[in-house]
């Protein structure tokens, strides 16, 4: 049986990765290839409540490590109801955040340690890691200034955070980078859209040999 291809997005608030992931999605479609796409938290229906608890507003009173906790939790739902099936089928698997924005997000940004979040998270991915991962870069202000001017898309309890912590968030992705050098693939995504979309395209192309 043909193994899949685990893809993961990442990149800070802003990146524009829900607008890459429906390019991707329609390239992909071109090529004929077989593939779902999803997201994270959320992706299924246990995960998707998981997901409202994690990002209601009203939640500011949240503890750094039970939403790490919530986030592992939500995470293996998923990966075991809707990932682990679609790449055992041979599917490409093309997922909105994996466990690299736990490392950025909870690990760095609100200082609970990246190792520490790691290894929450090892229990819960039993093992399965994207077979490469696009980093979408950009800076934490452009970011904010495209969410702001974006009028259809949802508010979340993150997005409420100060610059400061949406700074620490890349800062945090760039520790991953040398971490993981083999696995993650930094894109620009200052740049106009199109341009994003080309590098993501050459990548898509080496990687899974389109």
């Amino acid at each position: 049986m043909k193994k899949g291809v685990f893809i993961t997005l990442e990149g800070p608030d802003g990146s524009g990765k829900s607008t890459i992931i429906k390019l991707v999605e329609g390239y992909l479609s071109e090529k004929g290839i077989d593939y779902i796409s999803t997201r994270e938290p959320g992706g299924i229906n246990i995960a998707e409540q998981i997901r409202n608890v994690i990002l209601d507003k009203s939640n500011t009173a949240m503890d750094g490590r039970c939403e790490a906790l919530l986030y592992a939790a939500s995470r293996r739902q998923h990966l075991a109801e809707r990932v682990i099936p679609a790449l055992k089928e041979g599917k490409v698997v093309i997922c909105d955040r994996f466990v690299d924005s736990s490392l950025a997000y909870q690990g760095y940004a609100r200082g609970l340690g990246i190792d520490e979040v790691m290894q929450i998270n090892e229990f819960a991915i039993e093992g399965y890691m994207p077979d490469f991962t696009l980093y979408l870069d950009v800076e934490p202000e452009v970011g904010l200034e495209r969410i702001a001017k974006n009028k259809d898309r949802e508010v979340n309890r993150l997005d409420l955070e100060k610059i400061d912590f949406h700074k620490r968030v890349r800062e945090g992705y760039f520790i991953l980078l040398e971490k993981y050098s083999n696995r993650i693939r930094k894109v620009d995504a200052n740049q106009p859209i199109e341009k994003v979309f080309d590098s993501i395209k050459k990548i898509l192309n080496d990687e899974i040999e389109l």
